[in-house]
């Protein structure tokens, strides 16, 4: 079993910086990719980026792209999501996820709240 946990997120201005970290535990050797997803109240879950174990493929959604950056350290098994000039909309459950099947995501964290204040 993987195991994951999120942390970080908290209130910040708008123009702000925040970095969440998912932290992996567990069968670590079954994952081959961690995700980052964001759900705001009355919203479908978004895809907010990824990036392969190896740290060779990485992906944004396109609402985050040139804001945030995911990165990884293979060393601590904890994939980090740097987020920058943060927006009212960027209000969301940030959530992880691995990928451990082909074409499926989970075990998921348990999320962790970013709210950005304007």
């Amino acid at each position: 079993q993987v195991q994951l946990e999120e942390s970080g997120g908290r209130l910040v201005q708008a123009g702000g910086s925040l970095r969440l970290s998912c932290a992996a535990s567990g069968r670590t050797f079954n994952i081959y990719r961690v995700g980052w997803f964001r759900q705001a109240p009355g919203k479908e879950r978004e895809f907010v980026a990824g990036i392969t174990w190896s740290g060779n493929v990485i992906k944004y959604g396109d609402s985050v792209k040139g804001r945030f950056t995911i990165s990884r350290d293979g060393g601590k098994n904890t994939v980090y999501l740097q987020m920058n000039n943060l927006q009212p909309e960027d209000t969301a459950v940030y959530s992880c996820a691995a990928g451990v099947r082909v074409g499926d995501w989970g075990p998921w964290g348990q999320g962790t709240q970013v709210t950005v204040s304007s």
